[in-house]
């Protein structure tokens, strides 16, 4: 999300002469310090859960950009755009897929030549967006993730080795022969890193990217009362859909002494400040996902 605020925070600076100060801190670091009142704003790649919107008592939440999480890897001798499945990431991360030619990998590549190499799966030490979106995709295909980890920005991993932030992850990847991680589409995508493909729920691996996003966005046919969507795993009928796909949100006070900057400033984020998104790996937001916008935006009082 940080690429994207600081083309914002310029244009909109540019245009009004109101500054916007962002600090990428993660997504649990966002709705921590909304929930405590530090901040005029937060933004999340996870939508409040229960709990933390009855702490942030008051707050509400905007979807402002769409992108995705992918996973990216490292494996001397494996193939370029690898394929990979929900229920395999979920066996990697749950430290039961220990080698990067066991059959269950060797089934959805067949006929490329997997090494015996160790896998290392890699995950964010921090509280992360793109977590939550991994285990939601998880928790959506595993019984077994669902039931041992659930889905939080958060998780208790099983095995493997923790990164902070994107760049954290990055590196552990990039110096380990054998390792997997997730990550920020457009971190990827701004770092030409290796990632695979990923299974969707109609037997397709598509290339992740703006349409494949946009596809998964597609599918959302209605909209919760405070705006938590989640996109990943759409139904098959989504067939070029990537399956990791996910809103950001910004995190408001209802009431605030900011309230007209702000609303004008989520006003610019849902409107002009979407033509930014394409270059940075965000997909445009879908109408319905709008019309909610514009309608919370107009609460903050």
């Amino acid at each position: 999300m940080a690429p994207l605020l600081s083309q914002w925070s310029s244009d909109y600076a540019k245009k009004t002469g109101v500054r916007i100060t962002y600090g990428a801190i993660g997504s649990g670091g966002g709705i921590a310090q909304i929930t405590a009142r530090t901040v005029d704003f937060g933004a999340s790649d996870a939508p409040f859960t229960p709990d933390q919107a009855a702490d942030c008592d008051g707050c509400l939440q905007v979807p402002w950009a769409l992108a995705a999480t992918f996973v990216s890897y490292n494996v001397k001798g494996a193939p370029t755009k690898l394929k990979l499945s929900g229920p395999v990431l979920a066996g990697i991360y749950l430290g039961k897929v220990t080698r990067w030619n066991d059959p269950a990998i060797a089934a959805l590549n067949q006929g490329a030549q997997l090494p015996a190499t160790k896998i290392t799966p890699v995950y964010r030490s921090d509280s992360s967006g793109d977590t939550y979106a991994f285990a939601d995709f998880l928790a959506k295909v595993s019984p077994e993730w669902k039931s041992q980890k659930g889905v939080s920005t958060q998780v208790n991993f099983s095995t493997g080795v923790g990164g902070n932030g994107n760049d954290g992850v990055a590196a552990a990847v990039g110096r380990t022969d054998g390792a997997i991680g997730y990550l920020a589409i457009s971190y990827v995508f701004s770092n030409k890193l290796d990632y695979a493909l990923i299974r969707n729920e109609a037997g397709n691996f598509p290339v992740p990217g703006l349409d494949s996003v946009s596809a998964a966005a597609a599918s959302v046919t209605s909209i919760a009362s405070d705006n938590a969507i989640s996109i990943t795993n759409p139904p098959a009928s989504a067939a070029g859909a990537y399956p990791i796909s996910t809103f950001t949100y910004a995190l408001v006070r209802e009431s605030s002494g900011k309230a007209k900057t702000l609303r004008d400033f989520l006003t610019y984020a849902i409107g002009d400040g979407q033509k930014f998104g394409a270059k940075l790996q965000f997909a445009p937001l879908p109408s319905r996902v709008l019309e909610a916008d514009r309608k919370t935006i107009a609460r903050i009082g």
